[in-house]
This record gives C-alpha cells, structure tokens and sequence, in this order.
C-alpha cells in the first residue's frame, strides 16, 4: 500500500452511480420495472450484476438478448428506464456521505478532477445539477458517447486524457467490479467505495485502501498521505 501511495498522483477520476451520489438502490429498483414490463425474467441480483459499469445500450441489448438491436429503439428504452429513475431519485436525492466535502480539500491541492461514467448525458446533468461541484470537474467522460463500458478501460482511459494526466498518475474512485477492473486495465489506481460491494469483492493489487464513504477517507488524512505531483 506504501507504494501505491508513493506514485506521484496528478488526477483523481470518479465514477458516478454509487460512488459520487448514493443512486444504486434506485437503479436498482427501476432496472427490476423496466426487466418486468419487458418480460424479463430475472433476479435483482443477476440484473445489476449485468447492467452495472455498463452503457444504456449494452445493459437493454444485453437484457432483451438482442445484440443488434437498432440504435434507436435501444436509446428509446434506456431513456424510459433512466426518466423513471431521475424521477424516482430526484426528490430524494442524495451524494455518497462526504463527497462533496472530499472534493473541495481535492481541488485546494492543485489536483485535476474527472468523471468516468456509463451514464448518459441527461444523468450526468441531473448529478451534477443537485450536486452543484464548484469549480465543476475539468473533464467528463460518459457511456453515451460510444466508449464501451466497464470492465473494459475506455471510459477511464477517456477521462484521463481529457484531464491531460497518464494513467499511472490518476487515481479511481469506484463502487463496483466492472468499474474496479476497468481501472487495473487502464492502468490507474483505484479506491473502492462500498456502498454497494464488500472489501474483498472490490480488492485488487492496484487498491489502494477500501472505504464506506468519503468522510473515512478525509478522517484518515487520504489526500495528505498522496504523494501529489
């Protein structure tokens, strides 16, 4: 862990969806609407396993099992899916505890801030709207601009460029495996954030510690133990 905490680190990335704002159990709950008005017959624990870390298209093609699904209509059901989450959410919402604290010590120290997501451009908005992050993070990269999805690298690898940083000088923030190996191929550090996975099943060689929230990593001094460049 030492030599994690070594490497000179230039910018940190965060995933989105449990992990900047606490949302997954409402993903959770609309994905179990849109599997049964469509005739999908499966657990919650299967569907998240297969939507998560994953772009709207990839999670309705995959679901429906129609891999050539035309883009229109597959946009058409990932935007009834994910109105019914923002209107679910919306009144309730709420960021991973901490976070918005974690982020203004972040950016006192000279660090460059991106986003990572599969969501598309109308959830980004709608996080970012409540969240109000100032100043906003220097880049986004987002599942709706034709980067796959986790577990593959493209969406971080995305993000890191537009922050202008090398992968080995980011860090990661993630709540889910897909998103935790999607790290590790990039080439970048990773933090878990648990809200929705255990220690153990967000572990890996490249984690450098796993937390609940953002208020034990400001407890335990995260920013001031890195080694910023």
């Amino acid at each position: 862990m030492q030599a994690l905490f070594a490497q000179p680190t230039k910018a940190l990335i965060f995933d989105m969806d449990g992990t900047m704002i606490d949302s997954m159990p409402h993903h959770a709950s609309t994905w179990q609407d849109f599997a049964k008005k469509h005739g999908i017959d499966m657990d919650i624990d299967e569907l998240m396993r297969r939507t998560t870390g994953r772009t709207g298209l990839e999670c309705v093609r995959l679901l429906l099992d129609q891999p050539d699904m035309d883009d229109a209509l597959a946009w058409e059901l990932v935007h009834e899916k994910e109105r019914l989450y923002r209107d679910i959410f919306g009144p309730i919402f709420k960021e991973v505890a901490g976070f918005s604290a974690f982020y203004a010590a972040t950016r006192t120290r000279g660090l460059k801030v991106g986003v990572g997501t599969a969501g598309d451009i109308h959830n980004v908005e709608f996080a970012l709207g409540h969240l109000k992050m100032a100043p906003p993070p220097d880049a986004i990269a987002r599942g709706d601009e034709g980067l796959s999805g986790k577990p593959t690298p493209a969406i971080f690898l995305a993000a890191a460029e537009r922050v202008g940083i090398a992968p080995e000088h980011c860090i990661v923030f993630e709540d889910a495996p897909f998103g935790i190996e999607a790290a590790r191929r990039a080439g970048m550090r990773a933090v878990g954030i648990c809200t929705t996975n255990t220690p153990e099943e967000l572990a890996g060689p490249h984690v450098i510690t796993c937390v609940r929230n953002y208020d034990e990593l400001l407890q335990s001094n995260f920013l001031g133990n890195l080694h910023v460049s």
